[in-house]
């Protein structure tokens, strides 16, 4: 199955993937947010609701896809707040006519506020509980967060893609080797550990008087640092309050090496990188045009060379500090 089959997960396969496992939905099929996997919810017969996750083909290997569940359930046993799989028959990992799915409780909830300093001590104690179990073993099947795939396989898809503009081709290639190039020599890392992965405020909701983290699909194996990182915003002094209330919380539970602060803006840039990288390697599906119809603008293109030449200025600057 290629990987852009989606055209042919029609709500009726939906609707059969889903009664495969003895779950009848009474309401119809709500899409969500999702460009990489394809994610509706639902209310079945026994009145709750439901969310199932159609997983994109060829993305994620079985073994890699069971290892995230299992990262899931033994958080959940730790009392991590995570949205786990449903199980049936002892398994959290369906298949239906060659696609992939997985169910999971609905949870509704409030966005997490970035900039409210004791939600942000809340979500440091709960990443390092999060942590603290993580750090027990590695992961065996799940990738790194590491330049190759962030970095290298990145630019590649970028300069291949139909949507940079030939014009500024060269100007967007210019900056960005330099960017990969320091990124590069910045990016040391003794110490990994299983990660969130793409730890964000769009991945922690306020449910029940209680954060909630969702969607491990990017779980990874790599520096504590990148799930805190994205959770600091605007100038240094802001930043370093932010960074100061996280690990606040976050050292409760787990300590953190204090070296990796020189990591954030490698990591920075190399999400930035990754994004566009993303974008381009997944054009073919007609999701991404009809929703990023910006990416091929020149416009865009003209806004990430600034952004790259900001950040490649960033990667120079002192490592951000917390307060003493």
């Amino acid at each position: 199955m290629s990987d852009f089959s989606y055209q042919n997960l029609t709500p009726d396969l939906i609707l059969d993937a889903i009664e495969s496992i003895g779950v009848y939905p009474e309401s119809g099929l709500l899409p969500l947010n999702s460009y990489e996997n394809r994610v509706y919810q639902f209310r079945s017969d026994d009145a709750k609701r439901y969310v199932v996750k159609f997983y994109r083909p060829n993305r994620w290997s079985d073994e890699q896809i069971k290892e995230e569940h299992a990262f899931s359930f033994e958080l959940a046993e730790s009392e991590v707040p995570v949205v786990s799989p449903i199980k049936r028959d002892n398994t959290s990992l369906f298949e239906h006519q060659g696609y992939r799915f997985a169910l999971f409780p609905s949870v509704g909830g409030r966005q997490f506020e970035m900039d409210n300093l004791d939600q942000l001590e809340v979500l440091g104690r709960y990443i390092g509980r999060l942590h603290s179990v993580s750090k027990k073993y590695d992961f065996k099947h799940r990738p790194n967060v590491d330049t190759d795939s962030f970095l290298k396989q990145a630019s590649q898809d970028i300069l291949a893609s139909e949507c940079l503009p030939q014009t500024l081709h060269l100007a967007f290639s210019t900056v960005l080797e330099q960017v990969v190039k320091k990124t590069e020599e910045k990016f040391t890392v003794n110490d990994t550990i299983r990660l969130h992965g793409d730890c964000h405020a769009g991945n922690i909701l306020w449910s029940q008087e209680q954060l909630m983290i969702v969607d491990l699909d990017d779980c990874r194996q790599g520096p504590a640092i990148q799930d805190l990182w994205m959770m600091l915003n605007g100038d240094r002094q802001n930043q370093a309050l932010q960074l100061d209330t996280l690990l606040g919380g976050y050292e409760e539970f787990s300590d953190l090496d204090m070296t990796q602060l020189q990591l954030i803006e490698p990591l920075r840039a190399m999400r930035m990188i990754h994004y566009m990288g993303w974008l381009a390697k997944r054009w073919q599906d007609p999701a991404f045009p009809r929703n990023f119809s910006w990416f091929s603008t020149d416009k865009y293109w003209e806004q990430q060379i600034l952004a790259l030449k900001e950040q490649l200025a960033a990667l120079d600057e002192p490592a951000l500090t917390i307060y003493p």
